[in-house]
């Protein structure tokens, strides 16, 4: 079945790789955009790196990587001229559609969720079928054509830009900072300030140092690898907490950091660019409250079910 999985995944990538080559064709088409050939090139790396990375060198990927920072850092990555959606035209196929519209991400899910745990297929598998299945599905409900699937995919893919790769390069940054031994060396300093042995300031210590870790690097599964190495094992873990419980709700704690930081751009940079918001940090403002609520709630439920 493995090998299955190793046939199926590189075929969603290449799908992926290609959608980010139209987008690469067509920032090289928009004349209108002052850095259309670095934006090019960037979405070109991407193709290459999602289509072929499994069979590129590992030297290759990370140098092609090291060019897009350098795009970045000269400015050279700009959305350009985007199609827009007509408002006249939204709003009359929102009123046909009325609540179907949401058939799609409902599908998207469903799918994505049967596959992963009723195949042994797994959840990435899961989730590419689920994808190819939604936007079927969205096409039939539609009845779009070829030409507005093709400029709706672009429109969404470009209006991404270079955020749409942060959450990769930060989850890579995750797996260094664990190769490094970021994680020992942080329980270290935080063992000479804070005692183990009390079960209610470990659970906090664990939950906060979770969300503000996550919220440095914007990617939880970044920060659950070092800082349940450093924390959340030695105060909570070998305290006799259960390590289901911790792992869980540790991983919940993370995603409060998520709802604050700029650095997770698919959850709080993305929305914005989407829907053109002129305060860059209003999803974040409108999250706030609620982080902060579930933070102390998750604080909460760990320290009573995990002991």
């Amino acid at each position: 079945m493995q090998n299955i999985v190793n046939v199926i995944l590189p075929v969603f990538y290449g799908i992926i790789g290609l959608f980010m080559l139209f987008a690469a064709i067509e920032s090289f088409r928009d004349k209108s955009n002052p850095a259309r050939y670095g934006t090019a090139v960037f979405w070109l790396i991407l193709a290459i790196i999602f289509a072929f990375g499994n069979i590129l060198p590992s030297l290759i990927v990370g140098i092609l990587v090291v060019l897009i920072g350098i795009l970045a850092l000269f400015k050279q990555i700009k959305v350009g001229n985007v199609p827009k959606v007509e408002p006249k035209k939204a709003s009359q196929a929102a009123k046909r559609l009325g609540a179907k519209v949401f058939i799609p991400s409902v599908v998207l899910a469903a799918v994505s969720i049967i596959v992963a745990q009723f195949t042994p297929l797994g959840g990435q598998v899961g989730i590419g079928i689920g994808a190819v299945a939604s936007l079927l599905v969205a096409v039939i409900l539609t009845k779009a054509k070829t030409r507005e699937v093709y400029t709706d995919t672009q429109r969404m893919v470009r209006s991404i830009g270079e955020p749409g790769i942060l959450p990769q390069l930060l989850a890579m940054l995750g797996v260094v900072f664990t190769a490094a031994g970021v994680g020992k060396l942080t329980a270290s300093l935080i063992s000479n300030v804070f005692p183990a042995g009390n079960h209610l300031l470990g659970v906090v210590l664990y939950c906060v140092s979770m969300a503000l870790f996550t919220y440095i690097m914007g990617n939880a599964f970044a920060a659950f690898a070092v800082i349940t190495a450093a924390i959340g094992i030695p105060f909570v873990i070998a305290q006799g907490a259960n390590p289901a419980v911790v792992a869980a709700i540790g991983m919940t704690s993370g995603y409060c950091g998520t709802l604050l930081t700029p650095m997770a751009a698919n959850f709080n940079t993305l929305p914005v660019a989407l829907l053109e918001m002129k305060d860059q940090m209003g999803v974040i403002k409108q999250q706030l409250p609620i982080a902060i609520l579930l933070l102390i709630i998750q604080i909460l439920l760990m320290y009573f079910l995990a002991f």
